[in-house]
C-alpha cells in the first residue's frame, strides 16, 4: 500500500521527465530531417532555379544582340573596327545559345 501511495504522489513529478525524455529522443530525428531538407532541392526549387537561369541567359543574349546590332549599324557606315566587334559579338551569342542548359 505504501508503494502505491508513493507512486501516486510521484506521478506528477514524472510527467516533466517524460516530456524531457521525449524531447531528447525526438531531437536527433528532427535535426536529421532538417539537414535533409537543407541538402536536397525540391522539384519546385529546381524549376524556379531553371527558370531564373533561362531568364538570365535570355537577358545576356538580348544585351549582346543589341550591342551587335549597334556595331553592325556602325559597320555599315564604314567603321571597320565595329565590323570586327559585330562579328565577335555574333560568336558570343552563338556560344551563349550553344551552352548546356
Amino acid at each position: 500500500m505504501r508503494a502505491f501511495v508513493i507512486a501516486v504522489l510521484a506521478a506528477p513529478l514524472l510527467v516533466g521527465c517524460v516530456s524531457a525524455v521525449k524531447t531528447v529522443v525526438t531531437a536527433p530525428v528532427k535535426a536529421v530531417g532538417q539537414v535533409a531538407d537543407w541538402s536536397t532541392t525540391s522539384q519546385d526549387e529546381s524549376d524556379r532555379n531553371r527558370g531564373r537561369e533561362l531568364r538570365k541567359r535570355e537577358e545576356r543574349v538580348g544585351k549582346l544582340s543589341r550591342q551587335r546590332d549597334k556595331a553592325a549599324e556602325k559597320c555599315r557606315d564604314g567603321n571597320e573596327e565595329q565590323c570586327r566587334r559585330a562579328e565577335v559579338l555574333e560568336h558570343e551569342i552563338e556560344a551563349e545559345m550553344a551552352a548546356p542548359r
